[in-house]
Formats: C-alpha cells, sequence, structure tokens
C-alpha cells in the first residue's frame, strides 16, 4: 500500500474535509479526491462518507486510521530527528491572545531559542480564539493558545492553565463608591460607572457580571481596545472599571494604582487550552514546545 496514499488518508481522517486536509498538504482538492478514490479502490471499501460539510469516516475508515496514524506519526518523527537521532532546528510558529503570548508564553519559550543544541527559532503572532483555531488548522501555525476548545479530531487539545478575573477600577473611584457600598448595594452600585473593555459585547464585563452577580450589565464600553493591557493602563489612569486577569493587574494591585472592588469567594475563571494539529506532536519542535508550556503552565493557576 502506498504510504503517501495513507498519509493522504490520515489527513483527510483528522481534517474531516478535502478542502482542509488538501491545505495541510500543499495538494489541491481534486488530487486529495484522487487519492482518496485510489485507496478506496485498492481496498474494495469506502473509506468516507461525503456529506454536504466535510467528510464522516465509515466504520473501516476508523479502524485504518487507527492503525496507520501511528506509524505514520512515527515514521514522521523520524524524518524531523534522522536515522542518528540528531535533530535539526525547526521554527515554530505560535498563535494566541496578545497579552497571553506577550507576558506568559514568550518568556517561559524564550529560553528554548538558546544556542543548547535543541534550540528552535519563534515565530509568534496574535489572535482571537476563533482565528487561532482556523489558522492553526489551515497549518498556518504550529500551536495555538486558545480559551475556546476545539471541537472534532483535527485538533487536539490540552488544558494549560485557568486565569482569575478581577474588578477592578483606579483608587479615586474606589473612593467614590465608598466603603462597603458595592456589598450593599450590589450591582446597582456599579450601574453608572464608565466601564473600559476589549470589545463592543463587554465580553469580560459580561462574564464577571453573569458569575458574580447574575446579571447582566447596564452601561456599554467607555474606552475599548483590543488588548488587555492596554484595558488595565486605561483603567489605571482612571477612565473606569475593568475586568482584568490577576495575573496582569497584580502588580498594579500591589502599588495602590488600582483597587480590587470586590473579592468574590468564588471568583470567575477562564480556562485556556494548548492546542496542536494531531500528529504534529510528534515533530520535537513542537512536542518541546508544548511540554515546557505546560510545565510553565502548573506554576500559572
Amino acid at each position: 500500500m502506498d504510504l503517501a496514499l495513507l498519509r493522504t488518508f490520515v489527513t483527510v481522517h483528522r481534517a474531516g474535509s478535502f478542502t482542509r486536509a488538501a491545505a495541510l498538504l500543499g495538494l489541491s482538492q481534486p488530487a486529495v479526491t484522487s487519492q482518496i478514490r485510489t485507496l478506496e479502490r485498492q481496498l474494495g471499501r469506502p473509506l468516507f462518507l461525503r456529506q454536504a460539510r466535510g467528510v464522516t469516516p465509515t466504520s473501516i475508515g476508523d479502524e485504518l486510521a487507527h492503525k496507520a496514524a501511528p506509524h505514520l506519526d512515527a515514521l514522521a518523527e523520524i524524518a524531523e530527528t534522522g536515522l542518528d537521532g540528531e535533530y535539526t532546528p525547526r521554527t515554530l510558529h505560535l498563535v494566541g491572545p496578545p497579552e497571553f503570548i506577550a507576558e506568559r508564553a514568550l518568556p517561559s519559550l524564550a529560553t528554548m531559542t538558546g544556542q543548547d543544541g535543541r534550540s528552535f527559532a519563534l515565530r509568534a503572532s496574535f489572535g482571537t480564539a476563533e482565528d487561532s483555531l482556523e489558522g492553526l488548522a489551515a497549518g498556518h501555525h504550529d500551536l495555538a493558545i486558545s480559551t475556546a476548545r476545539p471541537r472534532g479530531s483535527l485538533l487536539t487539545a490540552t488544558a494549560l492553565c485557568d486565569e482569575e478575573h478581577v474588578l477592578i477600577a483606579a483608587p479615586r473611584w474606589a473612593a467614590r463608591l465608598g466603603p462597603g457600598r458595592l456589598r450593599r448595594k450590589g450591582v446597582q452600585a456599579l450601574a453608572h460607572l464608565p466601564v473600559v473593555e476589549v470589545h463592543e459585547s463587554l465580553p469580560f464585563v459580561t462574564r464577571y457580571w453573569a458569575t458574580v452577580f447574575d446579571a447582566v450589565p447596564a452601561a456599554s464600553g467607555t474606552v475599548v481596545v483590543p488588548d488587555l493591557r492596554a484595558v488595565l493602563s486605561c483603567a489605571r489612569a482612571g477612565a473606569g472599571l475593568a475586568v482584568v486577569p490577576r495575573y496582569l493587574t497584580a502588580p498594579a494591585l500591589a502599588r495602590g494604582e488600582v483597587v480590587a472592588l470586590l473579592e468574590p469567594a468564588v471568583p470567575p475563571l477562564r480556562t485556556y487550552f494548548l492546542v496542536v494539529r494531531t500528529g504534529t506532536l510528534s515533530m520535537p519542535h513542537i512536542a518541546r514546545a508544548h511540554e515546557w508550556l505546560l510545565r510553565a503552565g502548573t506554576g500559572w493557576d
């Protein structure tokens, strides 16, 4: 059986689409379709059921993928490292939220780009969870950090860390609220305060309000900027209240530049996932970065 046909088959099985598999393989869609048909003729069985959106493997297709994929991944690892096990430096393409990439992921991975004989070059880009996962699936990135868990078998996600959210404002806004007012009046005490957010939909404030107050925020964004570091800077300057991850705001809290308006017993959390295309952890540079970030993530919760 032709290994090239099996490689195409496994890629289609993981991608769930001839179009997406073609992009990952660097082939045209007709070429991928032709290879799958050739393999089906050789086996005398259909491997996929064609649907309006993508394909679904048959039971024979699932069985073949289960048997073939580990061996193809092992061959890919040999191709990456060589028969003598010598490591060939590669470039790792990382994508994720700008502030998390800048403040946590890059400082952790920077030590792996040195001259240690096992290093790799690093290229980072920023994107929303949806854009990052789409780019990863299309082969534009090797590793994604996402707050959304992907569906399907093309991408494999591992929980990386949890992020605690804090409701903050500059000291002058906290003084206007007065001691204990927020505890007494609840969300009503915040109704007329300006809001700093990353998007018009107020994703962080809305999540906080739903979790802590079981309510929907009444205000709209006064300042909207798509970077949590900028949100923190605006809140620190007195532009309004904001909901920011604790790891970002901890130094400003310690210096008294912002104040935590509330410390709920169960603070809102958001989980980050480390996501790769299924099978690519056989590549040493992706596997090393994946392992390194998971190890670093144990100290981020």
